[in-house]
């Protein structure tokens, strides 16, 4: 099991209805392992989503062309990568197609430092081993991590 810290990154703070089912989990993850304003995040993610071009993908869908990070971010594309890489994070990959899950929410398995974890339509903060998040994502433990976005 992983230690967890109930936070919602700072979305009541900045006047946002205090929910765990906002849909903004990848402004709240990035808000706290970067230690910046989740307002500020909120905007960037949202500016992100607005300039995003509209394709036949389902998922970019949802969310290209409209100005808001409150229904979610695709944290596929170029450009949320390199807004990653531009805060100061790097990606680690940690499942392939076909390898199985190797790396769980989970004490032990994560690396130490500041994370923003990409889960199973959800991202989440690790800081140093304890889980920060609006809830307890890590199914006991057993909840699979896809990649790991990691504060240099």
């Amino acid at each position: 099991m992983i230690q967890f810290t109930k936070t919602d990154g700072g979305r009541a703070a900045a006047g946002f209805t205090n929910k765990t089912t906002a849909g903004d989990c990848v402004a709240r993850a990035i808000a706290i392992a970067s230690q910046r304003p989740y307002i500020e995040v909120y905007a960037e993610l949202a500016e992100i989503n607005a300039r995003m071009r509209l394709t036949n993908n389902r998922i970019v869908k949802g969310v290209a062309g409209r100005r808001t990070a409150s229904h979610g971010i695709y944290t596929k594309s170029k450009v949320f990568k390199d807004y990653m890489k531009q805060m100061g994070f790097v990606w680690t990959p940690t499942m392939g197609i076909g390898t199985g899950c190797k790396v769980h929410v989970k004490t032990g398995e994560l690396p130490m430092g500041r994370l923003v974890l990409n889960l199973s339509r959800h991202c989440a903060a690790v800081i140093d081993g304890v889980l920060h998040d609006a809830y307890d994502c890590s199914r006991e433990g057993t909840r699979c991590v896809y990649g790991i976005w990691r504060k240099t």
